[in-house]
């Protein structure tokens, strides 16, 4: 048995944030499914959103976000996020993040406006700020004496009171499987942080890395914990259609700097759906590709940044002319080719001001959690921000807590199960599940679609926990297991919510009623 006094479970920003300011102070364990870089952060282009201009302001940015929200984000939640925002950037400056620099402005940084953005506000690194900010952090986390980083270990569930015949239900820790080995370890920890992203595997097509499925969002749920909002998947409008390019994202900046959407051939139709055309909110951009892609039968629409000269986008975006370029297609002279494809989880596992979730020395930090900041749909660039600014906080609260005895924790029993004889039942219901949710529980959504997508879901539940329980477990299991629960998840949150508001819409109820609450799911062992 391993034993930690806190345990972080992931190894994006949340995750990295949350090791080196606990790890002055506490033996800290990091454990990430594959490589510490392999998380969905390393993926970010845009940048991270703050007040940092003397020309911007806390009340604009608080209002951006809100509006963006469509009424659904928690007031308190956003305004201590943004409140935060600055001493966020200014720890990464200070870490030696290699910000974009501009000498024109009074900070010295380059900041650029992406949609639903009243003021330029996103502080990046070219066009490759997670990738930037990743390795900036990981170099430091790996020299630290006091962290433990363990690569291509899966977590399996969380280790609580309840599991334990013990009367509370706080969380001991987690067992974990070592991928190259098959091994099952235990680990102790006095807390354990989930930091382990999204769930965007769940479609069909993604901006998210293989890492991105809903692991603590199940974990939590299974050990007690509510989840809110699951219905809020975010569509990013613009990612490469190319069979080559997969999941490769065309950041909101380059609609931020003028690119324009086109049809085959040629028109323009962003205009025909809102005012602000190329820069509305991501959900009426992305509703807007989908409804003209599905009018015309067509398989992708059209990016045009043609007008910008080879220079300034080789200096603005440099990672994704490179990469178009690799792929036959020179964006100074011809569009790109784009589809939406699944970006962001908006909802996830309920956690206050403080990083806590339901379950006692159980903290969520990041796109797992739910923290009342996105509401029914997430402000560009605001998520880099709510890792930092919540790691900040779970770290204070963790720091603030009288010292605990561990438990020794029972090993992880395998006498009852055999090896699989065949590994096809999980890939053939990895593929089914990831296409009936692309077409059934989508950008535009119906009570039928919803309702097959359940019953086949139902399906896919009984096997698999059938496959669990008979068999020795591997990391695709446990990926598949995870995110047919957070299918099932959106799926219930979807139908409970019968109108149509931000990133959720609704056919049967095109409507927005006048008094919405966050949709929040309760275990039956809560």
């Amino acid at each position: 048995m391993l034993q930690f006094d806190t345990l972080i479970i992931g190894s994006g920003l949340a995750g990295l944030t949350l090791a080196l300011k606990l790890a002055d102070h506490q033996k800290v364990g990091l454990i990430t499914k594959k490589s510490l870089l392999d998380g969905a952060s390393g993926w970010a282009q845009g940048g991270i959103a703050a007040v940092l201009s003397g020309e911007d302001s806390l009340d604009a940015h608080i209002q951006d976000t809100l509006t963006a929200g469509a009424g659904l984000c928690d007031e308190t939640a956003t305004r201590y996020v943004v409140e935060h925002g600055k001493a966020a950037i200014d720890w990464l400056i200070a870490q030696g993040v290699p910000f974009t620099k501009d000498n024109s402005n009074d900070m010295g940084y380059h900041l650029t406006r992406e949609g639903g953005h009243s003021r330029r506000r996103i502080i990046h690194a070219a066009d490759a700020t997670g990738q930037a900010v990743q390795e900036t952090l990981a170099a430091r986390v790996f020299q630290h004496p006091n962290i433990t980083v363990l690569e291509k270990y899966m977590s399996v569930d969380l280790i609580t009171g309840n599991k334990l015949g013990r009367q509370d239900n706080r969380c001991y820790g987690v067992y974990v499987l070592n991928s190259l080995s098959g091994e099952v370890i235990t680990i102790a920890a006095q807390n354990t942080i989930l930091a382990t992203g999204g769930t965007g595997k769940v479609y069909l097509y993604t901006t998210n890395p293989d890492t991105a499925t809903g692991d603590g969002i199940a974990m939590a749920w299974r050990a007690g914990c509510r989840v809110a909002n699951m219905e809020f998947i975010q569509f990013h409008p613009t990612c490469l259609y190319h069979p080559h390019a997969k999941s490769f994202l065309i950041s909101e900046a380059v609609r931020g700097e003028g690119g324009i959407l086109k049809l085959p051939d040629g028109t323009r139709f962003m205009p025909w759906h809102d005012e602000r055309a190329e820069l509305a909110p991501r959900d009426i951009v992305a509703r807007a590709i989908d409804y003209e892609m599905k009018k015309r039968g067509l398989d992708c629409v059209y990016l045009d940044i043609s007008h910008q000269s080879a220079e300034f986008l080789q200096e603005h975006f440099p990672t994704i002319y490179a990469r178009c370029l690799s792929l036959g297609i020179n964006i100074s002279k011809e569009p790109i080719p784009v589809v939406p494809a699944a970006h962001y989880t908006c909802g996830g596992i309920v956690a206050d001001l403080h990083a806590r979730t339901d379950v006692p020395n159980l903290y969520a930090v990041g796109e797992t959690a739910y923290s009342g900041l996105h509401g029914a749909n997430r402000l560009a660039s605001n998520s880099l921000l709510e890792c930092m600014v919540f790691a900040d906080a779970a770290v204070r609260d963790i720091l603030s807590k009288p010292h605990e005895e561990g438990l020794a924790l029972p090993a992880w029993d395998e006498s009852r199960v055999t090896d699989a004889d065949e590994q096809i039942v999980i890939s053939h219901n990895w593929a089914e599940l990831r296409h009936f949710m692309w077409d059934y529980v989508g950008i535009v959504r119906t009570n039928k679609r919803l309702q097959r997508a359940q019953h086949r879901i139902q399906l896919l539940q009984d096997e698999i926990n059938e496959y669990y329980a008979n068999f020795h477990i591997s990391s695709d299991l446990l990926e598949l297991r995870n995110l047919v629960l957070n299918a099932e998840l959106i799926v219930r949150s979807a139908l409970s919510r019968h109108e149509s508001r931000g990133l959720h819409y609704s056919k049967d109820y095109p409507e927005t009623i006048t008094n919405p609450h966050p949709t929040i799911l309760t275990p039956s062992n809560h």
